[in-house]
C-alpha cells in the first residue's frame, strides 16, 4: 500500500527534471513514493557539478525531515570548445541558448560533447550523504531537432541513438541512456538494498 512507503523528496523547480526522474522511479519495484519539492537551495558558482550539488544540498539538510536528493548538471562541448558550458551550462541556456552554441561551432563533424550528471542524496535513516555520477558522450547536432527534452536536449546527439538528438528522442529512450538515468539507476539501487538489508 502506498502509505507503508518512505517518502523520498528530489529537490527541484525544472519540472522537466522531475517528470524524467519520476518515469524511471515509476518503473521500478521500490518502496519509497518520489515527491516533488521546490525550495529555496544556495547555488554557487564553482569548479565542478559535485561542489554545486552538495552545497545545494547542504543548504537545505537541516530543513527537510525526509530522505531527499538534489542533481546538477552540466552539457560540455569537447571539441571545439574546450568544454564550455560546463558548470555555467544552466546560465548560458537562459543567455544565448542553443542557438548561441551553434554560433560558437566551426567543425560539427568533429565535434565532441557529453553531459554529465551528478545526483547528491541525503539518506535520513543513515544520516549519510551519497554520490552519484552519471555521463553520456555524444557529438554537437549542427542544427536544433526534436521537441522533446529540454536544455540543450535538441543539439546533443549521444551515441548509439541513431544520429538523433536528445530532443527527437522519447523520455523513455532518453532515460535508457542519459546522464541523469545513469546515475539514477544507482540511487535506486541503494533504496532497494536499504529496503532488503
Amino acid at each position: 500500500m502506498e502509505n507503508e512507503k518512505s517518502i523520498i523528496y528530489f529537490i527541484t523547480s525544472n519540472n522537466h527534471k522531475f517528470n524524467e526522474v519520476s518515469k524511471i522511479f515509476q518503473n521500478e519495484n521500490i518502496k519509497y513514493n518520489l515527491k516533488q519539492l521546490d525550495i529555496e537551495t544556495i547555488e554557487i558558482q564553482a569548479n565542478t557539478i559535485k561542489d554545486v550539488a552538495l552545497f545545494k544540498l547542504n543548504s537545505v539538510k537541516e530543513v527537510i525531515k525526509d530522505s531527499f536528493f538534489v542533481e546538477d548538471a552540466g552539457f560540455f562541448v569537447d571539441y571545439p570548445l574546450n568544454g564550455f558550458p560546463g558548470i555555467y551550462s544552466s546560465y548560458v541556456f537562459k543567455t544565448i541558448g542553443n542557438e548561441g552554441i551553434l554560433k560558437l561551432i566551426d567543425d560539427f563533424e568533429n565535434s565532441k560533447a557529453h553531459f554529465s550528471a551528478l545526483i547528491a542524496l541525503y539518506f535520513k535513516p543513515t544520516n549519510k550523504i551519497f554520490i552519484f555520477e552519471g555521463e553520456v558522450k555524444g557529438s554537437v547536432s549542427d542544427k536544433i531537432r526534436g521537441d522533446y527534452g529540454f536544455g540543450f536536449d535538441p543539439i546533443f546527439i549521444p551515441h548509439g541513438s541513431s544520429n538523433k538528438t536528445f530532443g527527437e528522442l522519447s523520455i523513455e529512450e532518453k532515460n535508457n541512456i542519459s546522464h541523469r538515468g545513469n546515475a539514477l539507476k544507482q540511487l535506486i539501487i541503494l533504496l532497494k538494498e536499504s529496503h532488503n538489508s
